[in-house]
């Protein structure tokens, strides 16, 4: 399971004018973050707009990011859907297209009991048998991912690696960790103390437009420099600043566009669109954290 640790951008699915999925835009985003030194990708999550998209399209964008990828890090794709039988067959999908891992939400809008979410992951991971990363997001989904929850899990599905922990009870990793799985926190903001309490590393989706900022942190932790990863670390929550006060989702695909000098659209309807005002914002902002147009690494892009 090393292979699913450092630092994994949760990376945006950018968009053409029209709304559509943008392939070249995509593949130009994950050859920037791989040349600045990230370990994965969990793509298609709550930052790639995963439950907005078709199934067609979320199989598309496993297969894309297969193939740009070429083995290089590991994909997590997330196929998580309102029906256990659709999770599956993305899941199935997925392995099928070449991703190294899959990562799932649990069952979300219905009330569940423990024995249908264990369920729901025993398919989800069958389907694929590849390792399986339960994504913990209880304020999005209204299921909090419990020590005694993802015990019955563990014990139900053997393709369980770890799992996103997107919730606030920091104490918890430990507890995960002597599971024996892997916990990637879910708070980009909070990546250094995570790691001091046992976590494998981080996803997150501010990781994909700074991601030397994160790398930095990850490198100067594992050389004993503290000093230097909370330097990184300091810098990270300024973008997370910025990010936060300005939508996140509409102003991480703006940000990205202003950095990577592509344009990447606007999230899906009902998110909010991306506009002039919130473009000239993200300039501005973009300048002023020293994130100006990655152009040096941008001309070394493969776009196949």
């Amino acid at each position: 399971m090393d292979d699913f640790q450092g630092v994994i951008p949760a990376i945006i699915t950018p968009m053409t004018e029209e709304g559509d999925l943008n392939e070249s835009a995509l593949r130009e985003l994950m050859e920037f973050n791989i040349q600045s030194g990230v370990h994965g990708f969990w793509t298609a999550g709550g930052s790639g707009e995963s439950i907005l998209l078709s199934e067609e399209e979320n199989h598309r964008i496993a297969q894309i990011t297969a193939d740009q990828n070429r083995g290089r890090v590991k994909n997590i794709m997330h196929v998580g859907a309102a029906t256990t039988a659709q999770s599956a067959r993305m899941a199935e999908r997925a392995a099928q297209a070449g991703v190294e891992a899959i990562c799932s939400v649990p069952p979300f809008f219905y009330s569940t009991s423990d024995e249908m979410i264990v369920e729901h992951y025993r398919a989800i991971g069958a389907a694929a048998n590849l390792p399986l990363f339960v994504y913990n997001l209880p304020h999005l989904t209204g299921v909090e991912i419990t020590l005694e929850l993802l015990t019955k899990i563990q014990d139900a599905v053997p393709q369980l690696a770890g799992l996103k922990h997107s919730a606030p009870n920091f104490n918890l990793i430990p507890a995960f960790r002597k599971m024996g799985l892997e916990c990637l926190s879910g708070y980009g903001r909070m990546m250094l103390p995570a790691l001091t309490l046992g976590a494998s590393g981080c996803v997150d989706g501010p990781l994909c437009v700074a991601p030397e900022r994160w790398v930095e942190i990850w490198n100067a932790y594992h050389d004993g420099d503290l000093a230097r990863a909370q330097a990184a670390q300091d810098k990270a929550i300024e973008l997370f600043s910025v990010l936060l006060s300005n939508g996140y989702l509409p102003a991480l695909k703006a940000f990205t566009s202003e950095r990577l000098g592509i344009d990447c659209g606007s999230p899906r309807p009902p998110m909010q669109q991306v506009t002039a005002r919130l473009k000239a914002i993200i300039g501005d902002e973009a300048i002023k954290l020293g994130l100006s147009p990655a152009d040096a690494i941008m001309r070394q892009v493969d776009q196949r």
